[in-house]
């Protein structure tokens, strides 16, 4: 089939380079700057995250309240750089709350497995998620590292934190209300379960496991804000 004029116009005419976008000195202003803020602020959080788990040493002191309100309690590390400490124990975390009613009629529910439900999440996923896998579980670490275990009073000034982060995890998996009740106080119970020895080891078979229970936390206003 001939070619049309057009057709032979246009194949003869070359080729035109693709266009290309060129941005503002003002836009390359802002992209840079982001850019910088960005990479800085990456820079500095990795920096007091290795100052956390690096040996104590003479910045890490000095700057430790710093650090520690930066790492405190979402980003909380329990290992260190040269001497990582593998777990050992089975921790299942269970809450149970209690309702109220509009004439003040109190109701206690059941326990919830917290720990059975995250690892039901976990089983089959290819991919779980950091909230399913270590939340929780770093939460009560959190927490048992700051309390004493004979009358769960707070050992630590991050004591009381760590008690408001446990209680807003609890509150969030379940809910501001069940059966339609509102939800006034949670309580948590805590099965610790040593892992046992390889048969090989000769070791002796490991405790029973350990049960304790938190005393009630009430729940208010301020524990529901920005949970969902």
């Amino acid at each position: 089939m001939a070619e049309s004029a057009e057709d032979a116009e246009n194949a003869e005419r070359p080729h035109e380079p693709p266009v290309r976008r060129v941005r503002s000195t003002a836009a390359r202003v802002v992209l840079g700057t982001a850019a910088v803020v960005l990479v800085t602020a990456t820079g500095l959080f990795l920096g007091a995250v290795f100052l956390h788990v690096a040996p104590a040493n003479s910045l890490s002191r000095e700057y430790r309240e710093q650090l520690d309100g930066l790492i405190y309690p979402e980003f909380e590390q329990n290992w260190k750089l040269f001497a990582p400490n593998p777990l050992q124990q089975n921790v299942a975390v269970d809450a149970r709350v209690r309702t109220a009613s509009a004439d003040g009629d109190a109701v206690v529910h059941d326990w919830v497995g917290l720990t059975a439900r995250d690892i039901a999440a976990i089983r089959g996923n290819p991919a779980p998620g950091h909230a399913d896998q270590n939340l929780l579980r770093r939460a009560w670490d959190f927490y048992d590292g700051s309390h004493s275990a004979e009358d769960e009073s707070p050992t630590t000034a991050r004591g009381r934190l760590a008690e408001e982060y446990l209680k807003r995890i609890a509150v969030q998996r379940i809910g501001r209300s069940v059966d339609g009740r509102p939800v006034v106080a949670v309580e948590l119970r805590v099965t610790t379960a040593t892992i046992a020895p390889p048969e090989w080891s000769g070791e002796a078979a490991p405790p029973a496991p350990k049960v304790r229970e938190l005393p009630w936390w009430p729940v208010r206003d301020a524990d529901l804000r920005g949970l969902w």
